[in-house]
């Protein structure tokens, strides 16, 4: 893969881009600070804008290694983020890369997070070089799934007791889709 940082990238809705430690309050309010957001996460809700700053001047810092990749999720009517995607894991011997995502509850069930997914897998896929781009979910979360499958990821099974997140130890569904799945438009 050729590795490229987290690039800006646009859809007709979206702007992904890169935090900034002035993005603090908006995170805070809009996600971090709200326990059924971070419910399934695997990092703990957070406690004031304080633990807010505190990630983002870790990410600012992290930009400068072109295999981080953490975008705000903008809409292009507000201007302000409402939420994060991600590559969790790079796997360089297999091209993969496996991809986290949350947004603020307000914004649930308006197809925000699949047209976000959907520019990071075109961006992986085409710019990067990627061959596979997982995710996972708790099984107790499926809508996220439902995104994953929206999007043309395919579930390959469960994982009973795979991972840990805010509930304990969990099963995970774990989705992917490989370049070979895409078809021609990239779809």
């Amino acid at each position: 893969m050729t590795h490229r940082g987290t690039e800006r990238l646009e859809t007709e809705g979206l702007i992904l881009r890169r935090f900034t430690r002035d993005d603090a309050a908006a995170m805070y309010r809009n996600w971090a600070s709200d326990e059924e957001v971070t419910r399934f996460l695997t990092w703990p809700t957070h406690r004031g804008p304080g633990d807010s700053e505190a990630i983002l001047r870790e990410w600012e810092a992290a930009y400068a290694d072109e295999r981080f990749y953490q975008w705000a999720i903008v809409p292009k009517e507000s201007g302000e983020p409402i939420g994060s995607i991600s590559a969790v894991q790079v796997e360089e011997r297999i091209d993969m890369v496996q991809i986290g995502y949350c947004i603020g509850r307000a914004w649930w069930h308006r197809g925000i997070t699949s047209e976000a997914l959907r520019a990071v897998l075109d961006f992986f896929f085409d710019r990067v070089g990627a061959n596979r781009v997982e995710a996972k979910h708790d099984t107790r979360n499926p809508r996220s799934g439902m995104v994953m499958q929206k999007c043309g990821m395919r579930c390959e099974g469960t994982m009973r007791s795979a991972d840990r997140n805010n509930q304990g130890l969990c099963d995970v569904c774990l989705y992917a889709v490989l370049r070979t799945d895409r078809s021609p438009d990239g779809r």
